[in-house]
């Protein structure tokens, strides 16, 4: 087929599905690794879900999908960036998201964790302490009212006013000291969120990594863990070497993961991906090598998944989720693509184009026929014609 790519319109020939790896469609949970996959949303693409507009989100499909994860073994990790937390999917939408999603894993078992943060709160506005406390505070009982495992998100609004490292203390210790059950913090790297920069209460890392490791350390009986997304594999190892004995770090690194989850002679990783949404089934058969002590296998599963990772996350990586909602409509997890607050127009032709041949010669395409039909049609949607 033709498509649009870096260098200009090209001819791309699929490879042949025998030499695609064999994938599981179900799995049983990992035993060696705790393992989120974070979750996008589905759009309901018969209502309005332009830029600026409340989120018009198809629960049924929504759901449906959070079942597929669940049936590979898969824990969900929802309400987080990449369901669109805080970029088009707005705070009512949200709640009734954590909600449904409660429902669901209860009836079926499966691991649920969701984002507590502050995004009901004016984004034009300038908030006190105390009214980024209450906000957390009230998404807090959200979740756990849904009987979901708590994220405490990183907060825009935090970022926004915080002084320094104690203003992060106060809030966090206030939060942890309130939480039923221990709950994972949450560092998101500026590369998916602008507004976050400087988090925790210093530019420098080495004094951010600091700055959290004492809130961890005050509070390690009510932290699970943290998921780390700096795109920074060498200072993952360095703050999981230097969690205190039973908290975790869950990485959120989506250009190292298959190193950082497979760990060294001194520990390992966790996970908590929003690329294992498009590859829970490369994620479930790795991990179920793992589980048997076979390296070599869950190398030879994950490491191939990197180049289609490495460029779903491209810069703008914050634009990640055009690309997530993408190969989900083409592996046939849901039939459009269309996105909350119209995100499947930020990215452009040949980024797709691209897309759609790492997704293939990684095999997160299980039906290339169908996701050949649906790659004509999304590119005839834009203007390109074969």
């Amino acid at each position: 087929m033709l498509l649009p790519l870096p260098d200009g319109a090209a001819a791309y020939r699929l490879p042949d599905a025998a030499s695609l790896p064999a994938l599981p469609d179900t799995a049983s949970p990992a035993r060696s690794r705790t393992v989120f996959a974070a979750a996008h949303v589905v759009a309901d693409p018969t209502r309005p879900n332009g830029p600026g507009l409340p989120a018009a989100v198809d629960w049924d499909a929504t759901l449906a999908f959070r079942h597929h994860l669940w049936s590979l073994g898969l824990g969900v990790a929802d309400a987080m960036d990449t369901a669109q937390r805080g970029m088009g999917l707005d705070w009512p939408a949200t709640r009734e998201l954590i909600a449904r999603s409660g429902g669901a894993a209860h009836a079926v078992g499966g691991r649920l964790a969701c984002g507590a943060g502050t995004d009901q709160l004016d984004p034009g506005a300038t908030h006190t302490l105390k009214a980024i406390l209450a906000a957390y505070e009230e998404q807090l009982e959200v979740v756990e009212n849904a009987g979901a495992q708590v994220i405490l998100m990183a907060s825009r609004a935090l970022a926004a006013t915080a002084s320094g490292p104690e203003d992060y203390a106060e809030v966090y210790g206030r939060l942890l000291a309130q939480a039923a059950q221990p709950v994972i913090l949450h560092w998101l790297g500026d590369m998916f969120d602008p507004a976050l920069a400087g988090y925790w209460g210093a530019d420098d890392l080495d004094a951010a990594a600091d700055a959290v490791l004492a809130i961890i350390r005050d509070h390690a009986d009510k932290v699970d863990g943290i998921k780390v997304s700096l795109l920074d594999a060498g200072r993952e190892i360095a703050l999981r070497r230097a969690l205190p004995d039973g908290v975790r770090l869950y990485t959120g690194d989506d250009f190292h993961y298959p190193e950082l989850i497979l760990g060294d002679e001194r520990g390992f990783s966790h996970a908590l991906l929003g690329v294992f949404d498009p590859l829970a089934r490369h994620a479930a058969a790795a991990l179920a090598a793992l589980d048997r002590g076979d390296a070599d296998g869950y190398r030879a599963v994950l490491e191939p998944t990197l180049p289609l990772a490495r460029h779903l996350f491209s810069a703008p990586t914050r634009h990640y989720k055009t690309g997530v909602v993408l190969l989900a409509h083409l592996a046939g997890n849901q039939d459009h693509f269309t996105m909350v607050g119209g995100a499947q127009d930020h990215r452009e032709l040949p980024h797709l184009g691209r897309l759609f041949v790492l997704a293939a010669e990684a095999g997160a395409l299980p039906d290339l026929d169908l996701a050949t039909a649906r790659m004509r049609a999304v590119l005839a949607e834009r203007g390109f014609r074969q």
